[in-house]
């Protein structure tokens, strides 16, 4: 990984930005680094060319494994899949009533939502630009629906500014642009930006600044009608008597940067997160469902690899029972594919090359964790008039995501009530599941009151104890230098995954991975 101008690795540097400013700002910062992005996706993969029969063995029946088994069988390979798990999937995965879960540590975890209630632990949301995602759900009949990533009715918030009090997104978007516009007007109304625009420019600028920040005539943004009507009303207009509607207060700029509550005014910018965004209807596993239909007959499930082996003549897996077992087994084939995260992969025994197993090494796992709480109604909709988007707070719980699905509905329904990362995930990851749901009612609560009162069931997720992943996503402490060693070929075997791709953290990022390595090995088998 290249260095800073100040010497700071990049890694560093998103440590920090997590730290200060949340993770949305850290994602942004990704982003703008070239961590994440649009999708390079050309569509549906012909692979010709007559494998003659070779066989591969892939290990994981995640989204990348189960892309590749897919498409080697459908270009005439003989596969085999080795999953850990009960059912596929990997960190496609989603809860509902009725699931249990143990997490290392022994923390047991009995879901107790209501049917039709679920919490997505890993993968949430699918944006537009990740095009093979999109063009797999549409293949294999998996129905999306919108997800609302930002809504200006949701709540920004501080513990250290206006008393503790969340205050309405449309409110501190509207003042802080409105009140940026007026001193951009007013500078270039001075002739203070003369050196920077033309004359027919500036005067192009002040026009486009007064529509942009709904200033008056005098480039002003004052408390008035024309602006209520992006902030919101102190009295709604209405309708008969007395039914004018009466403007509300402007906060003001200072505040607004005193209370830092513009870190996360652009989250819902970014080229991942602009609308439309997408989820799948009923929980995002209904995509690892979608692709394990096709593949499920090649999968062996509960089984865990404890040791791999590649030569001349090709790759030999030795599993047990993932549930305790002790009887060794073997599959055997000419080429493999693995998919196991290299948090795992790195306490495998191999005989991968020096090079690979230091790719191996380089990467970690970020460390995060999800607390879906379920409430005995949807208040945030009744009381608030929120309905889906995500609410940003400085305190652990770090948002609030409301569900984007079921609108209006009187039962029961689930907020993903804290997605943490970097030292706050450490603290929820050290403590028992009860303790996250606590700490996220808690924090919660500051944001809405109702939370006690309201609140039925929870479950708590962290990601570093998950089995088998032992981390949320892989990171690369040093991409530059390992990163095209871990893409190559090594004992007859090629790596994918999300930790293999420019998109980490997205299935996205698994699915290209999985393509570009049945793309090489299949050029590699038929000599093309």
């Amino acid at each position: 990984m290249s260095e800073i101008s100040t010497g700071m690795t990049r890694r560093n540097l998103l440590a920090m930005v997590g730290i200060a400013a949340g993770a949305s700002a850290m994602y942004s910062a990704m982003a703008g680094m070239g961590y994440a992005g649009a999708s390079d996706y050309k569509g549906p993969l012909k692979l010709e060319g007559d494998p003659k029969g070779t066989s591969v063995l892939i290990l994981g029946a995640g989204l990348a494994g189960m892309t590749a088994a897919y498409e080697l069988r459908n270009a005439g390979y003989k596969v085999q899949v080795l999953e850990y798990r009960e059912k596929a999937g990997g960190r496609c995965w989603t809860l509902r009533g009725g699931d249990v879960f143990t997490e290392l540590g022994g923390f047991k975890q009995e879901v107790k939502f209501a049917e039709g209630n679920y919490l997505n632990p890993g993968p949430w949301r699918i944006p537009s630009d990740h095009y093979a995602v999109l063009d797999y759900c549409k293949r294999f009949g998996v129905k999306l629906e919108p997800f609302i990533q930002q809504n200006y009715n949701a709540y920004l918030h501080n513990t250290n500014a206006f008393g503790g009090k969340p205050q309405r997104f449309k409110e501190i978007q509207a003042d802080y642009r409105g009140q940026i516009s007026e001193l951009l007007a007013k500078a270039v109304d001075q002739k203070k930006l003369d050196e920077l625009v033309t004359e027919e420019d500036a005067a192009l600028l002040i026009e486009s600044l007064k529509k942009y920040g709904v200033l008056n005539d005098k480039m002003e943004y004052v408390k008035s009608d024309d602006v209520s009507g992006y902030r919101g009303w102190e009295k709604d207009p209405g309708g008969g008597v007395d039914s004018a509607g009466v403007p509300s207060d402007i906060i003001s700029l200072s505040d607004i940067l005193k209370g830092r509550l513009w870190n996360d005014l652009i989250t819902g910018e970014s080229i991942d997160h602009q609308a439309a965004i997408f989820q799948p209807i009923g929980g995002m596993d209904m995509i690892a469902q979608g692709f394990e239909k096709e593949v499920k007959d090649l999968i062996t499930y509960n089984v865990k690899v404890i040791k791999i082996e590649g030569g001349e003549n090709g790759v030999t897996a030795t599993y047990v029972d993932s549930n305790g077992g002790t009887e060794e087994k073997t599959a055997k084939a000419d080429y493999c594919i693995c998919t196991i995260p290299f948090s795992v992969l790195g306490q495998i025994d191999h005989n991968f090359s020096s090079d690979m197993t230091a790719a191996i090494e380089d990467v970690y796992y970020a460390s995060s964790v999800k607390v879906g709480l379920e409430f005995k109604r949807r208040f945030w909709e009744q009381d608030e008039h929120i309905y889906g988007g995500i609410s940003y707070t400085n305190t652990p719980i770090t948002l609030i995501s409301y569900p984007s699905t079921n609108f209006f509905s009187d039962g029961p329904g689930v907020l993903l009530a804290a997605y943490s990362w970097g030292a706050a995930s450490y603290q929820f990851n050290a403590v028992p599941a009860e303790e996250r749901i606590e700490k996220a009612l808690e924090f919660g609560a500051e944001i809405h009151p109702q939370y006690r009162e309201e609140f039925s069931n929870g479950v708590g997720v962290g990601w570093h104890r998950v089995p088998w992943t032992l981390g949320c996503y892989g990171v690369w402490r040093d991409m530059d230098a390992h990163y095209d060693n871990a893409c190559k070929m090594d004992q007859r075997t090629l790596m994918a995954g999300e930790h293999i791709s420019h998109l980490p953290a997205w299935q996205e990022g698994a699915i290209l991975s999985a393509l570009d390595a049945i793309q090489r090995l299949h050029k590699h088998v038929t000599g093309a």
